[in-house]
């Protein structure tokens, strides 16, 4: 990435963070002002929030400028969520950024309980936290940290506490099975460009696909033990709407970071490739469900070259025996 650790380098200011908020926008008029009035309500106030509507057909432009000077308003054309998110980026007078997206909301001490560690820690390359995945009625589905194997591994480092901190040797299972996300993401603006933000052109996973290259500059990352921010299910998302098709596109994010991944520290080297293996898989189900069983086998067959293992030999047995249930 031609980019080095970046705590030696470039240590964190000193003084209280001013948090750029960065939401995109597209088609979004049914949710963005309650995202928006989140962030205005922040115990800690942000610096600014800027909201980026990415060429919105219904009257998500007009809703973003009734709050008037609370939000900085920026349309532009359709260029997909990693472009308005990077425009914002480039657009943001604060030091460190967060996002969020217009049909999720903050809790109401998330930029606190980031601000406050910063300004007692600048050590801290990032931060990050839990949050709920709630569906469109408002029930409590479950929380990440609870629902994946890093986030379950770091509360019990925690030990009860509400702060604990992810150290290099813990990077590995968080790239492989991830908790947190963009919501509860608090990045240095100077680490964020220095990254070249998200990567344009991926429909899927280019959250993703930017989390990891940041690990690979990071080795301390503060984490909240407890939510921050609400994640909305929706029924119709791509990811849901078109399973096949999202995990087309997940894959194509992973096989993109695994080139990059030789300029990767070990451990995130490490993480990257078991994900990969998942995605390979989780393609291979998609595919077998789709009736498309050949494809299936091809899908998950390159992990006995990529991840050679038991795990790759389980991945591709499993697929075998679910192809041969299909066709009897």
């Amino acid at each position: 990435m031609g980019i080095d650790k970046m705590k030696t380098d470039q240590p964190h200011k000193e003084y209280a963070p001013k948090f750029s908020v960065i939401i995109p926008a597209y088609n979004s008029a049914a949710t963005l002002a309650k995202a928006v009035e989140s962030v205005i309500e922040q115990s800690w106030a942000a610096h600014e929030i800027i909201v980026i509507d990415d060429g919105s057909t219904d009257n998500t432009l007009q809703i973003a400028r009734e709050f008037g000077d609370k939000v900085r308003v920026i349309h532009q054309s359709n260029a997909g969520v990693s472009v308005a998110r990077n425009r914002g980026a480039d657009e943001a007078t604060g030091d460190w950024l967060a996002f969020l997206d217009a049909d999720d909301w903050y809790y109401t001490d998330r930029l606190r309980k980031h601000a406050e560690w910063i300004t007692s820690d600048n050590s801290l390359d990032f931060l990050t936290g839990d949050y709920e995945y709630r569906s469109e009625d408002g029930t409590l589905t479950g929380t990440s940290m609870a629902m994946h194997a890093s986030g379950r591994a770091m509360l019990e480092k925690a030990g009860g506490a509400e702060r604990v901190v992810m150290e290099e040797n813990d990077l590995e299972v968080f790239v492989t099975d991830h908790f947190g996300d963009m919501h509860t993401l608090s990045v240095p603006r100077e680490t964020f460009q220095a990254l070249g933000g998200y990567p344009p052109g991926f429909k899927v996973c280019e959250d993703f696909h930017f989390l990891t290259r940041l690990c690979a500059v990071s080795s301390r990352v503060g984490v909240i033990c407890q939510p921050l921010a609400v994640y909305l299910i929706h029924q119709s998302s791509a990811t849901r709407s078109d399973p096949l098709k999202a995990q087309q596109y997940n894959l194509q994010a992973l096989l993109d970071l695994k080139a990059q991944a030789g300029s990767f520290p070990e451990s995130v080297e490490r993480g990257l490739m078991a994900k990969l293996r998942t995605g390979r898989l989780n393609l291979a189900y998609a595919l077998v469900k789709a009736d498309r069983k050949l494809e299936a086998i091809r899908a998950v067959l390159p992990s006995l070259v990529e991840t050679p293992g038991r795990a790759s030999y389980r991945n591709i047995l499993s697929i075998l025996i679910l192809s041969l249930i299909h066709i009897s």
